[in-house]
């Protein structure tokens, strides 16, 4: 499964409706992670081919988000996003992570297949 490009009414309703929950509540199936990101920024430009290699490798495993920090400035506040890429890694059951910057793709397998699947 391609990376998949995400709204805040689509957050809302497949991730976590911050607007009536407090306690974080995930509500998807699979573990996830969100890539903060903006088309201007040359780090986030390097991590996404990698994000869709891993996207691809642990397809069924891991659902991989994109946010468009320049379009979802809402969601982008909610989590206060300051530098970009930012990426937000959500296990089943645990609370999420976020974690600033661009990673090379082996430390991201590192934390999907330690702290994801």
């Amino acid at each position: 499964m391609p990376t998949i490009q995400l709204t805040t009414e689509m957050f809302k309703s497949d991730v976590f409706d911050y607007t009536t929950e407090k306690d974080w509540k995930f509500k998807g199936n699979l573990p996830a992670i969100i890539d903060f990101y903006a088309d201007w920024c040359g780090p986030c430009k390097a991590v996404a081919p990698v994000l869709e290699e891993l996207s691809v490798a642990f397809k069924d495993k891991i659902i991989i988000y994109k946010v468009d920090t320049e379009v979802e400035q809402e969601l982008s506040a909610v989590f206060q996003i300051r530098s970009i890429p930012s990426m937000l890694f959500i296990p089943i059951g645990k609370q999420p992570m976020m974690q600033a910057g661009a990673l090379p793709k082996n430390a991201l397998e590192e934390i999907i297949v330690k702290e994801l699947v």
